[in-house]
Formats: structure tokens, sequence, C-alpha cells
């Protein structure tokens, strides 16, 4: 329904693809409610379930961006990552038990906040495209299918610059966080028998690429505020630091890291 609103700018479809997200919305908050009721917390604590809740959060981040700016354009961007992502859970539904070691507020907080973060810096992603596929288009002096259905360059830009501000903070705030978390758990008796504290470090691939991450949306805001880095270079690091956030995300926290099995 998107792809086919982007195509025809038709205001019938573009509603009727909004009421669709929001369908799958309400029944994506229905199955999180229930798995929070069946393990007794919100299911954050494994990868394939984090994954889950970043989807949810990224279609109500995305929603709210569209109703607030009356524009669809993004959806047909947006769409393709939440479907693909949200294979990955829909093809192993199960919940992962949270150990002692990762109750509390502080964990929640850490976990929350770097999923929003994460939800942020994809929508400055998809815009950060769009931003580019447009540049070129006026460039090249073409204006044909992207300028007739994109908002202008200085919309994108400036939303591109409010998503990568509030995921900045909360991926700061999920930092905190976690650090402060890994101090407390290693304090704990218990922490000595639980290999993933005992894995807390700067040597933990899952933890390095955060803080890799971080450096990487710390100098997009640096540069568009303080030495002009707007528009394409924006655009570009944008890409560049959700790239970083899905490798994270996906290979490496299945594979390699051994803090946050």
């Amino acid at each position: 329904a998107y792809a086919w609103h982007f195509a025809q700018r038709n205001p019938v479809v573009g509603r009727s693809a909004t009421t669709l997200l929001v369908a799958a919305a309400l029944a994506h908050t229905f199955v999180i409610g229930m798995q929070t009721m069946e393990v007794g917390h919100v299911p954050v604590a494994g990868a394939t379930s984090a994954i889950s809740t970043f989807v949810w959060l990224l279609a109500l981040a995305y929603l709210y961006t569209e109703m607030t700016t009356d524009e669809r354009a993004m959806g047909v961007f947006i769409l393709p990552l939440l479907v693909a992502l949200q294979a990955i859970p829909a093809m192993n539904p199960s919940i992962e038990d949270r150990a002692p070691v990762l109750q509390g507020p502080l964990f929640g907080i850490h976990v929350s906040s770097l999923l929003f973060a994460y939800a942020s810096f994809a929508l400055a992603c998809v815009i950060g495209i769009t931003y580019v596929l447009l540049f070129k288009e006026i460039k090249a002096k073409q204006l044909g299918f992207f300028y007739a259905r994109l908002p202008s360059l200085q919309v994108l830009d400036r939303m591109n610059q409010r998503a990568i501000v509030i995921g900045w903070i909360f991926l700061t705030v999920g930092i905190i966080a976690g650090v402060v978390f890994a101090a407390e758990a290693r304090a704990l008796p218990a922490a000595a028998l639980d290999p993933r504290v005992q894995a807390m470090s700067l040597g933990d691939p899952k933890i390095f690429v955060a803080l890799l991450c971080w450096a990487v949306y710390s100098f997009e805001l640096f540069g568009a505020r303080r030495i002009g880095w707007g528009g394409r270079r924006t655009a570009y690091l944008s890409a560049l630091g959700f790239s970083i956030v899905l490798l994270n995300f996906v290979p490496i926290s299945y594979f390699l890291t051994k803090s946050h099995d």
C-alpha cells in the first residue's frame, strides 16, 4: 500500500496504508503485552525479543512522524526494514527468561533507551537516503519521480537532524545506565556466577561497537552544529551510523558477544 501510494500519490491509498500500519502496530502491541504477562517483564532481555521490541518502537516512531507531518513518502522505505527485521522473531518466537542479575530499573532504562535510540537512528537513515536521492535528482536537473514525491531538501535535513538529536540523547542515557548497571552487577555476589557480567568490558564486540556508534553520531552532531556539515554529509553519516547499529543489533548480538547472550 505504501509503494502504491508512493508511485501514484493517491490520498485514499495513503490513508489505507496508514490504517494498515496502525492495525499492525496494535497487533504487535497486543503480542508484546501477552508476552509480558507470560514472563512477568517486557521481553527485551534476549537478542530476538529485543529485535521485536525495536521493530515495534520504530513503527510507532514512524507513525508519529507521519501523523505530525502528514507526509507518507518515507513509508515505502521504512516498511521493508520493519518486515525484514520482524522476520527474525517471527521465525524464532521464543521468549528468553531474564536472569536475576538482569532485573532492576537500571537494566530496563539501559535497554529501553538504546532501543528507542536505534529506532530514531533508523528514521534518520531512511530520511538521509531519501535526501540523497532527491539531491541527485535536483543536481542532474531532472525534476521528476522523487522531486514530485518527497519533501524539500530543507525539510528532510531538518527531520534528519531532529531524529539524530533524539537518538543521541537516548543512546547516551542508555550507555550511562549500562555502565552504572555493569558496575553494580559486578559488585553483587552472584556476579561471579554469571559469565555475562564477567564479559562486560570494552573487549566485548557489542559494547565496543555501541561506543563506536556513539562516537559516529556525536561527530555528526558536532559537524552539523559547529562546522556546517549539513545536507549530504549528514545523510551519509546517518547511513553509516545505522549500518553500525544493524551490525551490532543482528550478527554481533547472535554470534560474537558474550555479555549480551
